[in-house]
């Protein structure tokens, strides 16, 4: 044992002639900079090497480690090492513990690096290193039955060859590193499987590769979801799956001491069997079939399914997306292309024609991304959902549905207004104030939508990306916030409408006639609106006070069939139903020489209607009730009766 010498060279021959020689321990000689050729040679009791906490340690000679029959436990550590000791000379007959750890400054796994260490398995620890580098056939020429890659936090990749030549590994963890991606080959043996902090490691190799695997721990729950329903018949297994002959936990460890107790309880178990690979396993006389033990398991926000989970939702969300996004883009085009001047009521039609058109864009992205990752969404839940496309299908959609919720309620308050006011020109509200009012909303619903990109809430949290976050205060407060503002609007717009209704009930206040058949048309509209919202938002008040009464998987049949049924019925009730809306349409296309004779029809009767209008009255109208398609009759009157 050399502990605390001031050697610089550990000489060739140092321990020559030292047949008996069990165990050899060099620890805490910052001095100690070289060892040269034949040191640890021919010296057949040898079962163990301990190389530690040597700072300036750089040169070990390719020839230090040579004919070392009886070698069990070698390790090498907190050294300033370059490059990996050459061990292909060692030939033990014993099963091997190499142990390299905590050398920061070795950079590359050059291939067949283990060739020639041992005829029986070998376990490599070789995990907290600068390893940045693998090249291929690295393990070529041996029985791998551990290999230890964790805390390599530079390692990015393991080349598809690395396992060429190998029989293993039988463990393998490359937890905390960078690896993107499994091998191709090698993966047949693999018995456990660590990936814990992996957080590059986002889609797996095809599940059949994995022949052998009977638990594996990941990062991502969404990879637990591939072995959820994957078997394997008892042929696939690997002959050991039969009884363990020890139930011994080899996890690494995590401190120097930790690290010798286990190498020390290792060591103490070989002669009797013991076997790295049968370690934790004992499945008796392997079952028919075997599922994978895997960790960490799907949470109630990621459960094990598609975006869509059930193939009707899967369906019905393509034909309503297109149905909203169709309706109202032809909506948007025939208002803003309409050769009469923007009104009221037309401009906040635009804003709500496009607040639905966001949603429906929403539900496009939701639909696509479904399609394409279908059977094998946990292959792309970690891309998808941290990625730029769920947070901008997340945005657009509370963007939308807020933007769409002001709009209604705006809309309610202006015919509200105006019928209450109707003789009163003077109070009438005019476009400047509406550009103002959606001015606002607008701001308002980007600044909301845009919370949970900068960490209030998140649209991470489910495949759906809603901000369903909740896990803190502030997300907390953030979605009751939301939910408690949509609830008071359908209160204003309830306050509103029984208003109207009083006021147009009243025979004492002079009402005209247009605006009594818009007050109710809308009435039905708009409460029609927020009776198909109504379960989402009082299954999402009670999540968000965390009482959750339905699963995420439930709240998909909600997002499909109710949420987006407003942004589907509004262009047609609105407007793609009314009269005023076919004038507009037929008007449009006659300027490209299409349906002219009807056009022309609907423009006789806007003169016809003007002129009648002006010999019973003596007056010009009020602008806002004028024949200039300002105003939508929304639905016939026969469509409310």
């Amino acid at each position: 044992r050399f502990v605390l010498t001031k050697m610089r060279v550990i000489p060739r021959g140092a321990f020559a002639g030292l047949v008996d020689l069990e165990k050899i321990e060099i620890s805490q000689n910052d001095a100690l900079e070289v060892i040269e050729a034949n040191v640890f040679s021919n010296l057949p009791k040898l079962h163990e090497i301990r190389i530690e906490k040597a700072n300036n340690l750089v040169y070990i000679d390719k020839d230090a480690f040579q004919h070392l029959p009886s070698l069990r436990y070698l390790l090498i550590s907190n050294t300033g090492l370059r490059f990996l000791p050459a061990v292909h000379k060692v030939h033990s007959f014993q099963k091997v513990l190499l142990d390299i750890q905590d050398n920061i400054n070795i950079r590359t796994i050059e291939r067949n690096s283990f060739m020639g260490l041992s005829s029986e398995s070998v376990i490599l620890w070789l995990n907290k290193n600068g390893i940045q580098d693998i090249e291929n056939h690295a393990f070529n020429g041996t029985y791998l039955d551990e290999l230890n890659l964790s805390d390599n936090h530079n390692l990015e990749k393991l080349p598809n060859e690395v396992f060429q030549g190998a029989n293993g590994p039988v463990v393998l963890d490359i937890s905390s590193t960078k690896i993107s991606f499994l091998p191709s080959h090698g993966l047949e043996f693999i018995k456990k499987l660590r990936a814990r902090s992996t957080h590059n490691l986002k889609k797996l190799p095809d599940l059949s590769k994995f022949r052998s695997l009977i638990e594996a721990n990941f990062t991502y729950p969404s990879h637990c979801c591939a072995f959820t329903n994957w078997k394997r018949q008892k042929t696939e297994l690997h002959p050991i799956c039969s009884i363990s002959h020890v139930k011994q936990d080899f996890e690494k460890p995590g401190k120097n001491v930790q690290r010798r107790s286990a190498a020390e309880d290792y060591i103490s178990n070989y002669g009797i069997g013991f076997d790295p690979a049968e370690n934790e396993f004992d499945y008796g006389l392997c079952s028919e079939v075997v599922n994978v033990a895997c960790s960490p398991k799907p949470d109630a926000f990621n459960p094990c399914e598609d975006i869509m989970g059930y193939n009707i939702l899967r369906v019905l969300i393509w034909f309503i997306n297109i149905l909203a996004i169709t309706g109202n883009t032809v909506v948007l085009i025939i208002l803003i292309s309409s050769q009469y001047k923007l009104t009221v009521p037309r401009f906040l039609m635009c804003n709500l024609a496009f607040a639905d058109l966001c949603i429906g864009i929403y539900l496009l992205f939701i639909a696509s991304v479904d399609i394409q990752t279908k059977s094998q969404y946990y292959n792309y839940a970690i891309d998808w959902q941290t990625g730029a496309g769920c947070n901008a299908a997340g945005f657009f959609t509370v963007f939308a549905s807020e933007l769409s919720v002001y709009t209604l309620t705006v809309i309610t308050l202006e015919r509200w207004h105006t019928i209450t006011y109707a003789m009163q020109l003077d109070r009438k509200l005019r476009l400047r104030h509406a550009v103002i009012v959606m001015g606002f909303g607008w701001v308002f619903a980007f600044t909301v939508a845009l919370l949970p990109i900068f960490g209030v809430s998140s649209y991470m949290k489910v495949s759906i990306c809603l901000p369903m976050d909740i896990e803190t205060p502030f997300a907390q407060a953030y979605v009751i916030f939301l939910l408690v503002l949509n609830v008071l609007a359908f209160v204003v717009i309830c306050v509103c409408y029984t208003c109207i209704y009083f006021t147009v009930r009243n025979p004492n206040v002079i009402s005209s006639n247009s605006d009594t058949k818009i007050a109710k048309r809308m009435a039905v509209l708009i409460f029609t609106d927020f009776l198909c919202m109504a379960p989402i938002s009082f299954f999402a008040i009670s999540a968000s006070l965390k009482v959750p009464l339905i699963t995420v998987s439930n709240s998909k049949i909600l997002l499909v069939l109710f949420y987006p049924i407003n942004s589907c019925a509004n262009p047609f009730l609105y407007a793609i139903f009314t009269k005023n809306f076919r004038r507009d349409f037929f008007i449009l296309l006659s300027k490209f020489g299409c349906c002219e004779m009807q056009a022309q029809i609907y423009r006789t009767e806007i003169s016809s209607s003007a002129h009648t209008f002006h010999t019973r009255n003596g007056h010009c109208p009020p602008a806002s009730k004028n024949s200039d398609g300002a105003i939508y009759s929304l639905v016939p009157l026969n469509h409310l009766n």
